[in-house]
């Protein structure tokens, strides 16, 4: 059973083309249908908040850019929770526009904050994990932010330094937050993952809105004053023009930095319900189901002969068929054909552009 005053953020801003050719700066990595399962990024990640949060408690924050489509992809969204950014001011400018309008509408909110293009395997058990935090924070001045228990040495993603000496004792599934670190080279990494108190940091956060609200006001005063001083006109037909003017005066800066490296009361939430940022064909591949020669397939007319290591995406009603090939990204989208070897998939930002 969910609880009226959770609401849950999903911040859809990005304009990355990583998965070039089938996402571009016009339709991102966000919503574009990656798995071939007939839901974009963005409605599986609507998708698995349905049970613990009414439709007119999710909020999106993206750019006005993308707001047709958000609104096409997620229908059941009221059009008022389409929070629109005049301009990329990354994730603590972000996050504090979308508290402060929260908190317009509901002083009390317990909220989740969740990436738009993030894949999660074990919906059940994400389920259990975040209404356990919300649980932890609906009454306290507390910040926990899911930890992801690490099965390799990833140099991709940014970690999170747990104190596991002992736990909450509200809630024994959580720990204190020793540090939070960058994203690390290959030999630090693997001096991560002999610890059992490194997690990656997932991205996703927990808190009530005022305790993250009263930690703008202390850390970050000149954002904060530029989301408080709107309060009279969020929900009003003036919000979204006070918005394109004063968005561009914020500092261009994370949560991470804004404000999660310096308040006190941070946690951390150790947890393995299959996920992954999905950042680049090469996470896709080995996140996909593969065959005996190691071929991610998607798509229903692919066939492949005497190929190893690859993946094709070719979600369109014509036949394909490889032959030979070791190790490649065959991508179809529209017009587009690329066929590009995994080990040199970063050119393709430059192919994209070329």
């Amino acid at each position: 059973m969910f609880k009226n005053n959770v609401h849950v953020v999903i911040m859809a801003g990005g304009v990355g083309s990583r998965f070039w050719p089938m996402s571009t700066p016009d339709t991102p990595k966000q919503f574009i249908d990656i798995l071939g399962c007939g839901r974009t990024f963005i409605q599986m990640t609507y998708d698995r908040f349905k049970d613990l949060c009414v439709p007119e408690n999710v909020w999106v924050v993206t750019s006005a850019n993308y707001a047709q489509v958000v609104k096409e992809q997620l229908p059941e969204l009221p059009e008022q929770n389409i929070l629109l950014e005049p301009c990329r001011r990354n994730t603590a400018p972000c996050i504090a526009y979308v508290s402060w309008r929260i908190k317009a509408k509901d002083p009390n909110a317990n909220i989740v904050v969740a990436p738009s293009d993030h894949i999660i395997l074990n919906t059940q058990h994400f389920q259990q994990v975040v209404t356990s935090a919300l649980s932890f924070t609906e009454n306290s001045d507390s910040i926990v932010t899911l930890g992801m228990k690490p099965n390799r040495p990833e140099t991709g993603y940014g970690y999170i330094q747990a104190d596991l000496s002992y736990s909450s004792p509200r809630n024994k599934n959580i720990f204190r937050v020793d540090q939070f670190k960058e994203k690390p080279d290959l030999e630090t990494a693997k001096r991560y993952i002999k610890s059992d108190n490194f997690f990656w940091n997932s991205g996703l956060f927990i808190w009530n809105v005022n305790t993250i609200v009263n930690s703008f006001r202390v850390y970050q005063p000149a954002i904060s004053r530029i989301f408080e001083s709107l309060l009279p006109y969020y929900g009003t037909e003036k919000e979204q023009g006070l918005i394109d003017e004063a968005y561009p005066k914020c500092e261009n800066i994370s949560v991470d930095y804004a404000i999660l490296e310096k308040a006190d009361e941070i946690f951390v939430y150790p947890a393995d319900f299959g996920w992954s940022d999905v950042g680049t064909w090469g996470a896709l591949h080995k996140l996909s189901q593969r065959d005996e020669a190691n071929n991610a397939l998607i798509g229903p007319h692919i066939d492949v002969y005497e190929s190893r290591n690859c993946i094709v995406h070719t979600i369109g009603e014509r036949k394909v068929v490889i032959q030979g090939l070791d190790g490649y990204i065959i991508a179809e989208h529209d017009d587009t054909l690329l066929v590009c070897k995994l080990s040199e998939e970063q050119r393709i930002k430059f192919f994209s552009e070329n």
